[in-house]
């Protein structure tokens, strides 16, 4: 059995709820809340779209990767970009304090809540369409994910108590401080 960690990623589709359930979820446990787009947006003096307009959605991940090895953060819930899982090294330095649950919602659900794919900031190759991109990803969502919980057809509320609820089966990863 691993340790207590102290931090909840979430890992997931845009549009699957990482932010919006995220700040909830911080709430509702008393943790901070750090969105990592806004961290690569900060670090990088642009937007995330700025990136992959002018370098590429390469480049874009190549910059989340940096930001995620070197997050330093202690009680938070981190909403990760959804590319978040295309470097391994970035999962991993995410996972040694942080428990990785994915929070899923099927396709139909993405496509109704992402309406702006092409301004949207999305590391993706030219042409790739989200149906391309929620094909690619969802195999590397389960693979790192410690905790999958189905959010797509629940509200904020109902989707932070999912969360909590998975947190406290048997046999899921600790989480050091105390679940509201």
């Amino acid at each position: 059995m691993t340790a207590a960690r102290h931090n909840l990623v979430l890992i997931g589709m845009p549009g699957a709820g990482k932010s919006t359930l995220g700040r909830h979820l911080a709430e509702r446990l008393g943790f901070g809340f750090t969105d990592t787009d806004s961290v690569i947006e900060s670090a990088a003096g642009t937007t995330l779209q700025a990136i992959v307009d002018a370098r590429g959605h390469r480049a874009l991940r190549q910059l989340e990767a940096e930001q995620l090895i070197h997050l330093q953060r202690r009680d938070h819930v981190i909403a990760t970009g959804g590319s978040a899982v295309y470097s391994a090294d970035a999962m991993a330095a995410l996972r040694v304090d942080g428990i990785i649950i994915h929070l899923h919602a099927d396709l139909s659900v993405i496509q109704a809540r992402v309406t702006d794919v092409d301004t949207r900031g999305l590391a993706r190759a030219a042409g790739q369409t989200l149906e391309d991109l929620y094909a690619e990803r969802e195999a590397l969502y389960r693979h790192y994910a410690e905790l999958s919980v189905d959010v797509g057809p629940l509200s904020t509320t109902a989707g932070a108590r999912a969360v909590i609820a998975a947190l406290c089966e048997p046999r899921a990863p600790r989480l050091a401080s105390p679940l509201a």
